[in-house]
């Protein structure tokens, strides 16, 4: 069936069954088996979604722009769409809704991995893998952290007032890495002497993590706390078999398409404790050529013995709201990292926590979590600032679900009156006169990036959610970092904030794992009296009072900023502001469609199946 729309054709076929928040769920594959050998082309050793898995396979097996044969198993669909991209959409042979999960990796990753694995690793033959791995990568480019040592900007010393840093960037100029962190950096022994740590996250590639941490604290007791079931949690723990000291923690996901997205460290050390909270999957390619966002707690003291429940606090009550996101899971594997925030002194923290947990809230337990507890947090302790009411709102995601046949149904009701809880009228919400600008990588962004159409793979946006809600695409706006000199690396980060008119300013910025869906954020249910959220989500939120701003604002750290600014009151958002609106020509990155008129970086196209 052919249709037609603002980003002109494309193709639906006649199977289609995407369901209502089934796009932006990060939902594990769990078609593989265990036992089963695995070609180059296979997919990687842990679960992924399809359309990482179609980026794996493109990695492995590139289609060249100079092929004249488009693979077997190409639909019939796909060959008319051959060299027609400037058209419109056209869906490929793959019908399944995307998940917001990340990963791409091929054989070189298992190589790599017995080559340098732990002990427990008898596989050490590997002295002729170089001679098989790609023409433009090399291994030790993309499974080790950049090599440049550390700058004078010392990030220990509070060369950074926020805590915000951005992932180290295979294949920028090495002054925009200035400051940056890669995983190793943050489990250095710079920052303390390990005792233990928690990982949480989505998606896991033990071996990986466990060789990220310095050869003297890989034996420490870890704890990884995930929302796999069935095949894939079988997977993941066989992943863990050699590593004695591993043990598990399974998220309760008992709402369909929820998934358990946040992404945590909990870091014990001999002289304190740190909170990391960021947007990278543990997993190589999320640490080599995209952009990810990453809050550094500070080192957190023990208290003396016998301190009061209440000791500890900060004045954003990060502590408690810590404790209560932890306790949320109600896993006993948790009840000895509960206690151990309880025995630190965690008043030093300037950042409001924001997380999401599945469940259906009424009452004040509404505002615990998801939209509403961004609402609240605004409403009760950000500035009401001159003409603020029509400052814009600003988001940035790497995944986006289906959010209904038109702006009021969640996007310009329920979710914008969340953003601009602080300093804006109901009747203007009503009206929606808040300009809304939606930062999602267009086509080209993706084509021009480091990683070619590859990187596509972690953008899983459906062609089956976006021929649903067209009228969405009006308000997108392009990936440009020219700021941060990360234009070319694709976000994973996820971002939202309030800048004035002139984007000079910003109200408050929120660094979080949630992307742009009602899974992450939370729908309101039975005439608004109930909140539904299906996802684990956490994030921090950054208000300028925290920070002891009278103003109420930050000043934005960008192209536009003059020079001979406070770095302390600057905030670095990384990317462009004001931001770009699309052309007539960009259309957003559509994962599970082919793009063959022209080539990526590396000189390929785009075909996922």
């Amino acid at each position: 069936m052919l249709q037609e729309g603002a980003h002109g054709r494309w193709t639906v076929s006649s199977s289609e069954d995407s369901t209502e928040e089934n796009s932006d769920s990060e939902k594990p594959s769990t078609s593989s088996v265990l036992n089963a050998p695995r070609s180059e082309a296979s997919g990687p050793q842990y679960s992924c979604s399809e359309a990482r898995k179609a980026a794996h396979k493109r990695k492995a097996s590139p289609l060249k722009f100079s092929d004249t044969h488009l693979p077997a198993q190409t639909s019939p669909a796909e060959k008319q769409r051959s060299g027609q991209e400037g058209l419109g959409w056209c869906l490929s042979s793959s019908d399944e809704e995307p998940e917001d999960r990340e990963k791409r990796a091929r054989k070189e990753t298992l190589k790599e991995e017995k080559c340098d694995a732990p002990r427990e690793h008898p596989e050490t033959h590997c002295k002729d893998e170089k001679d098989e791995r790609p023409k433009n990568e090399k291994a030790e480019d993309y499974y080790e952290a950049p090599g440049e040592p550390q700058d004078t900007w010392d990030w220990l010393d509070g060369g950074n007032p926020f805590g915000f840093f951005l992932t180290k960037v295979r294949g920028i100029e090495q002054s925009y890495n200035s400051g940056a962190l890669h995983i190793k950096d943050i489990l250095s022994p710079l920052l303390g002497t390990l005792v233990s740590s928690a990982q949480f996250n989505y998606c896991i590639d033990v071996a990986w993590l466990v060789r990220q941490y310095p050869q003297e604290f890989r034996k420490k007791p870890l704890l990884i706390v995930h929302g796999e079931k069935r095949e894939s949690k079988a997977e993941l723990l066989a992943q863990a078999r050699p590593f004695e000291n591993i043990s598990f923690c399974q998220a309760k996901l008992d709402i369909a398409f929820g998934t358990h997205h946040t992404k945590m460290m909990l870091l014990l050390y001999e002289e304190g404790l740190r909170v990391v909270i960021h947007t990278s999957n543990l997993i190589a390619e999320d640490w080599h050529q995209k952009t990810q966002g990453i809050w550094l707690s500070p080192l957190y003291p023990r208290l003396p013995q016998g301190s009061s429940d209440s000791a500890g606090e900060s004045e954003t009550s990060f502590k408690s709201d810590l404790i209560s996101y932890l306790m949320a899971y109600g896993s006993p594997a948790l009840k000895e990292w509960i206690d151990l925030i309880r025995e630190h002194d965690l008043s030093e923290t300037r950042v409001y926590l924001l997380g999401s947990t599945p469940g259906r809230y009424q009452g004040i337990d509404k505002e615990k979590w998801g939209h509403l507890r961004l609402r609240k947090l605004l409403k009760e302790h950000a500035s009401s600032l001159p003409a603020q009411e029509s400052w814009p709102v600003v988001g940035q995601f790497s995944s986006i679900g289906s959010l209904g046949a038109d702006g009021s149904k969640w996007l310009c009701s329920e979710f914008q009156e969340s953003l601009v809880a602080a300093g804006s009228s109901v009747a203007a919400l009503l009206k929606c006169d808040v300009p809304i600008h939606l930062v999602y990588p267009t086509v080209s962004n993706v084509r021009q990036s480091l990683e070619g159409y590859p990187a596509g793979g972690s953008l899983p946006y459906s062609i089956q959610t976006a021929q649903k809600q067209l009228w969405l695409h009006s308000y997108f706006h392009k990936w440009s970092a020219e700021v941060s000199g990360r234009s070319h690396a694709m976000p994973h980060i996820k971002t939202y904030m309030r800048p004035s008119h002139d984007f000079q300013k910003i109200a408050w910025f929120l660094v979080t794992s949630a992307n742009l869906s009602k899974a992450a954020w939370g729908a309101l249910e039975k005439n608004g009296t109930q909140l539904m959220i299906r996802s684990y989500e956490l994030g921090v939120l950054f208000l300028p009072s925290a920070f002891g701003l009278d103003k109420g604002y930050f000043h934005v750290k960008g192209k536009m900023l003059s020079e001979g600014k406070d770095s302390a009151t600057t905030f670095p958002v990384p990317f462009d502001l004001p931001p770009e609106q699309y052309g007539s020509k960009d259309q957003p990155w559509i994962w599970n469609i082919p793009y063959t008129s022209a080539p990526d970086t590396h000189g390929n196209m785009w075909v996922p199946s």
